[in-house]
This record gives structure tokens, C-alpha cells and sequence, in this order.
């Protein structure tokens, strides 16, 4: 058992994964609402969980289908509610890659960075799986990567040990294997409780998240999959609104994003029409400046020509 240390090898994330997703308990502690469809900032929270691991080569979601954000593999364990370990030998039948990241459907906080953490400390430090630690350091087996044999190699040994899978616990499965930690206390919060679901939906909305939980919600909503610097459009909505008129922020940002797409541009074409809206927008606080400045300079004058005219009126 050992824990993973960051070591910078961004190559050991290129290889293809798998994702399997377990989506069908029965949520007690929850009143057997439907946990995954729970809302958390806006989207279910299996859509945030897919999201996260959105460039998984497939992923396979084993509960009953449902519409997602995004397309997945269906699957279900027999029968329907023989446990977790039933559940990921079910979900692991879709699998065609050396190594499978293995997911809860609860995980408000997860994040494509912790995925990649993951794999990372899968690939490079020899190890049979990659689990995170929440923040009392237990192992959270439904948020790690494994190595896909490595898992089937221990279901098919627990299987002939005990007779069969159904009902077992994960951490049969998981104890015989070799593996490494990776601390993260945010990113292993699950929701168990309607506490749980009240603590995630108040954090999402803290200053320092509220903004990038928000984007992210609207790029899920309308199929957007576009990284772009949010500091350049809040910027550029700043001089619109300082150099032109307030309503002016939203619809110069419209338009900028419109331009983009019409030039089926990624983000370097965000950049660059918010770069040529924000050089107009500066023009034109410029030329504001300018005409109060001339305004101001010609009344005065003016006004000494009155003063003088009124001391030495002409005398013809």
C-alpha cells in the first residue's frame, strides 16, 4: 500500500481508459429517492460524474438507462441489486482497455483533473489500482482506476471462493489487490444523505466555485465542449460596460461567441474576437474621453470671451 506523489509525467495519461459507472443502489439513507438523478447546481449528479471522465474510450453506466448528458453503454447486474461487486463484474464486461476507471454516481466535486491524478498514479507507479482517500484517509474504491485484468483476475477468484458475487462487499475485491492512495478530500465527497446533497448544492455556490460551477453547468446544458479563458470574456464585458453602456457586457459576449462558432474556431478564436471587441470597446471610452475633454475645454473659453466682453463691452 502506498501513496501516490505527483511526479509530472503528463505521458502516463495519454493511453486509453475505460469508465464504469455504478448507478443503480438503492439509496436508503436517501429514502430510495433516485440518487443519480438528484440535482446538484443544476445537473444530475450522474451527469456530473460522466462529465468528469468525458474522454473515456467507452463508458459503461450499469443501472436502468435513463437520458444523459452525453452518450453512454447501458448495463445491469443479475440480479438487479446483487451489490457492488455484481454491478462493477457487470459494468467491466463493456470494457476493452488496459485500465478502467471505476465511479459511484454520487460524486458532486469530481473533476476531469482528479480522473487524470488517477491514471497517473495508476500508470506510473506500478501498481494493480489507484484509489482516493476522503478526508479521514479511508479508501474510496468507487473513485479509483484499475488495471481492467488485474480486476477480473480477483472477481474470478472471489467467485470461486465464496460461490458467487452476489452481495459481497467491494473491499473483498479490492484486498487483493496492490495499490496506491491519492489524497483528496473534496473530490471523494459523496452523497449519501439529503445533509450530503444540502452541503454539495451550498458549496457549488461559494465565491470561489460559483463561477466555474456555473459555466460548466451551461456548456453541459447546451452540449458545449469548449475550454475558453473565462478572465478574457469577463474582461471584455468590463470595458463593454465601462466604455460603451452596461447592457452592453452580455450582448458583446453573445457576439463573441457567435463569431467563434461562425469561424468554427476553439478557443484561440474566442480569444481573438475578444481581443478585436475589447480593442473597440477601449476606442470608444477613447473618444468618449476625447469629447468631454473638448467639450469641457470650449466652455471654458467660451466663458472667458463672455467675461472679458462683459469688462470691455465694444464700443461700436
Amino acid at each position: 500500500m502506498t501513496s501516490f506523489e505527483p511526479s509530472g509525467t503528463a505521458a502516463a495519461y495519454d493511453a486509453p481508459y475505460d469508465a464504469v459507472v455504478l448507478a443503480g443502489g438503492g439509496a436508503r439513507r436517501l429514502g430510495g429517492a433516485d440518487k443519480p438523478g438528484v440535482r446538484v447546481g443544476g445537473r444530475m449528479l450522474l451527469d456530473r460524474v460522466l462529465a468528469a471522465c468525458a474522454d473515456a474510450r467507452t463508458t459503461v453506466v450499469v443501472a436502468d438507462p435513463r437520458p444523459t448528458a452525453r452518450p453512454v453503454r447501458w448495463a445491469r447486474e443479475d440480479p438487479p441489486g446483487a451489490g457492488p461487486v455484481a454491478a462493477l463484474d457487470a459494468g467491466l464486461r463493456g470494457a476493452t482497455a488496459d485500465d478502467v476507471l471505476v465511479l459511484s454516481a454520487d460524486l458532486p466535486f469530481l473533476a476531469a483533473g482528479t480522473v487524470r491524478r488517477l491514471l497517473a498514479a495508476l500508470r506510473t507507479a506500478g501498481a494493480e489500482g489507484a484509489l482516493l482517500t476522503d478526508a479521514d484517509g479511508r479508501d474510496q474504491p468507487l473513485v479509483a482506476a484499475y488495471r481492467t485484468a488485474a480486476l477480473r483476475r480477483e472477481l474470478a477468484s472471489l467467485g470461486a471462493a465464496s460461490g458467487g458475487i452476489t452481495g459481497l462487499p467491494l473491499r473483498r475485491l479490492t484486498a487483493g489487490l496492490h495499490l496506491t492512495r491519492v489524497p483528496d478530500p473534496v473530490a471523494s465527497f459523496d452523497c449519501d444523505t439529503w445533509d450530503d446533497i444540502a452541503t454539495a448544492r451550498a458549496r457549488i455556490r461559494e465565491h470561489d466555485h460559483v463561477l466555474d460551477e456555473w459555466i460548466s453547468a451551461v456548456k453541459d446544458e447546451l452540449g458545449i465542449d469548449l475550454d475558453v479563458d473565462t478572465g478574457v470574456l469577463l474582461d471584455l464585458a468590463r470595458d463593454a460596460a465601462h466604455g460603451v453602456a452596461r447592457p452592453a457586457a452580455p450582448l458583446t459576449t453573445f457576439l463573441v461567441g457567435y463569431a467563434a462558432a461562425r469561424a468554427e474556431g476553439g478557443p484561440e478564436a474566442v480569444a481573438e474576437a475578444a481581443r478585436k471587441a475589447a480593442a473597440l470597446a477601449l476606442r470608444w471610452a477613447k473618444e468618449a474621453e476625447q469629447e468631454g475633454s473638448e467639450g469641457s475645454s470650449e466652455g471654458s473659453s467660451g466663458a472667458a470671451a463672455d467675461r472679458r466682453g462683459d469688462a470691455a463691452p465694444d464700443a461700436g
